[in-house]
């Protein structure tokens, strides 16, 4: 009996282990997707991939990022920086939960946010590269967990990499 009870037990944790369940979405693009990569997109006219480049390294560093990886042959950047990411509002509600005797509460403390900064050269226009920007951030708590990550849509954010970028690129080609 206690043999049969061991094999019903492995059964039953190994077909549930094989069960994965994908989403019917998972793979569909959202309404907004459109807007976002028009967002995070723009065109250069230059001829020097090495320049665009060059110039959004310099943009990215003085924006406070760090440099992680650059490949120059694939036309990518990528850079990362480290931020405060304490909210009152959650410090507030663990202090109340813990007066109340709800415990210890987890609150977000730190963010990474990380750069992804590509180029290619058009196919309308032999004369430009495209360059793409995306900022994305993971929110660690004071327990170690990652309590978000997620795609930053905040046209501002865009707005002024690609405002430093377009005049960096402009002092790149003047060799100023």
């Amino acid at each position: 009996m206690i043999k049969f009870r061991y094999i019903l037990i492995a059964v039953v944790l190994g077909s549930s282990g094989c069960a994965t369940t994908v989403p019917e979405d998972a793979f569909k693009l959202s309404d907004t997707s459109l807007q976002e990569r028009q967002v995070q997109s723009r065109f250069f006219e230059t001829k020097n991939e090495v320049e665009l480049l060059s110039a959004g390294i310099a943009v990215l560093q003085d924006m406070g990022y760090s440099i992680d990886e650059t490949e120059k042959n694939a036309g990518v950047v990528t850079a990362s920086k480290t931020v405060d990411a304490t909210n009152g509002g959650q410090v507030a509600a663990a202090v109340f939960l813990a007066l109340m005797g709800g415990g210890n509460v987890a609150i977000d403390s730190q963010q990474t946010i990380e750069v992804s900064f590509v180029t290619l050269p058009s196919k309308l226009n032999r004369d430009g590269y495209l360059s793409r920007v995306t900022f994305q951030r993971v929110v660690i708590n004071t327990q170690g967990m990652v309590s978000r990550a997620e795609t930053l849509n905040n046209e501002e954010l865009y707005s002024e990499f690609f405002d430093k970028l377009s005049k960096s690129v402009f002092l790149e080609a003047q060799k100023i």
